[in-house]
């Protein structure tokens, strides 16, 4: 990752250990993907303790949630991120920190 942004040269590591913060981030944004896979598991297939639908729907939200990890934990970061750091349209843009346009 980039210690600072690119685009505005915002510095995106606040401080040290300030990541940390994104795996709680992450573990709320997986039980609610696991939420809705219950939902959509239970309204098309139905779930009871009388079979093992349980175990495969735990079968299914595990190879869902273990697809969607990745793009869990980079929304999880842009979601910590956005807690400490405000984008303001309005403000004035900061120069980047070298013109992309001039060799070297």
């Amino acid at each position: 990752m980039h210690e600072h942004c690119p685009v505005c040269g915002q510095k995106t590591e606040l401080e040290t250990g300030f990541w940390y913060g994104t795996g709680y981030v992450s573990y709320a944004l997986s039980v609610a993907l696991s939420a809705f896979n219950l939902a959509w598991y239970w309204i098309f297939f139905g779930i009871s303790w009388k079979d093992n639908s349980i175990l495969y729907w735990l079968l299914t939200n595990a190879a869902i949630v273990l697809v969607a990890m990745p793009y869990l934990m980079r929304l999880s970061r842009v979601l910590y991120l956005s807690f400490f750091v405000h984008y303001d349209p309005h403000e004035t843009p900061h120069l980047p920190l070298r013109d992309h346009n001039l060799p070297g």
